[in-house]
Formats: structure tokens, C-alpha cells, sequence
């Protein structure tokens, strides 16, 4: 099994990036947001002030277990995350090993004992620009947020966290893609790198 990293700012393109290898690729799909702890023992309004853009706020520990867990051949149940109600959700859902597992999120080069388990590693950027306006629309589409509090939120602890902790591990990449590109290009690239890396492993 092969495990690849895909990592970079918030709305740089992970998703879609990741998305489109996994329809190209026997892959599955492992998203780390999911991995946010869970804070049921938090208010709401406790919740809204929590710094999720730094990497203290996944569960590492557990998300490595997991990986390690896919690399042996078992199954895991990987967390749900509701971001409208800043924890998880009561359910879980099942992976299966495959050929390949995608591993996307803000923090995925971050922590080196994951970052050790990659066979391949990408980062893809964008400008904060682009970033803010897609998060803007992502977050009033589908978290119900408002362009303020989305604003508000850059600002406070997105824009600075991605300066601290996700642009230094770009470094950590074997491939760099430029999330303005069109993603049948970066896609390509992607593919064809992963393909390339994972044949000689």
C-alpha cells in the first residue's frame, strides 16, 4: 500500500486535486480534517473559539494509528467531522486498504511521524487572495457561515497559521503545484508523479 501526502493552505485546491486522483488511481481517500478532536464536552459558543488552524487540534495520535492500521491490511473506522457544529459527528465511517490511500489536509507534511509513512508527498498553494474568496463561498455553501465570520476567521487564524505552520512544510513536498492552475493539469502532474515515485518503491 501506498500512502501519499497532499498538503497545503486552506482552499489552495487539496480536494479537488485529491478528488481527481482518486478517480485515476485505485485509491482510497483519507481526509485529515476528519481527525479534528472531538469537543463534545464544549459549549457551542466554546467551540466557535477554538483555533482550529493550528496543528494541536487534530488527533494526530490517532490518525497515525490509523494509517499504520491501513499499511497492515486491516479496516479502520475513521471519524466524521460536523464543521457546522465544530465536533464530531456520533458516526464513523469504514476504509478499506487499497493500492493506493490519499492522505489531504492542511497539516499532512507537519508531523514527522506521518510524514515518514508517505511513499510520495505533495503541497499545493495559492495565493491568499484566491484562497480567502473560495473559502468564503465553500463555507457559506456548504457551513452555513457568513462572509464576515468566514473574513473574520482568515484574518484571526487562518492567513497567520499558514505562515507558522503549513507554507514551512512545503519543503517536506516531492512535487509543488500551483492551486490556480487547472486541475486536469495539476492532476496530470500529480498523477504521473505518484506513478512514477511509487514504481520504485
Amino acid at each position: 500500500m501506498h500512502l501519499v501526502g497532499i498538503a497545503g493552505p486552506s482552499c489552495a485546491g487539496k480536494g479537488a486535486l485529491t478528488r481527481w486522483l482518486g478517480d485515476h488511481l485505485p485509491a482510497a481517500i483519507l481526509p485529515a480534517d476528519a481527525y479534528y478532536k472531538a469537543l463534545d464536552h464544549l459549549t457551542p459558543a466554546e467551540r466557535a473559539q477554538i483555533n482550529y488552524d493550528e496543528p494541536d487540534a487534530i488527533e494526530d495520535s490517532l490518525l497515525e494509528k490509523h494509517l499504520r492500521l491501513l499499511m497492515d491490511g486491516h479496516q479502520v473506522d475513521r471519524p466524521i467531522y460536523d464543521f457546522a457544529a465544530h465536533t464530531r459527528s456520533a458516526r464513523a465511517l469504514r476504509l478499506h486498504p487499497d493500492h493506493y490511500l490519499l492522505i489531504e489536509g492542511l497539516f499532512t507534511l507537519y508531523w514527522p511521524n506521518i510524514r515518514t509513512l508517505f511513499s510520495a508527498s505533495i503541497f499545493i498553494t495559492a495565493p491568499d487572495i484566491v484562497c480567502l474568496g473560495r473559502r468564503i463561498s465553500r463555507d457559506q455553501r456548504e457551513r452555513g457561515r457568513t462572509e464576515t465570520s468566514v473574513r473574520r476567521q482568515y484574518n484571526g487564524t487562518v492567513q497567520p497559521m499558514r505562515e507558522l505552520y503549513i507554507d514551512p512544510t512545503a519543503k517536506y513536498a516531492g512535487l509543488l503545484l500551483d492551486g490556480t492552475r487547472p486541475i486536469e493539469e495539476n492532476g496530470h502532474r500529480a498523477l504521473e508523479y505518484v506513478q512514477r515515485i511509487c514504481a520504485v518503491r
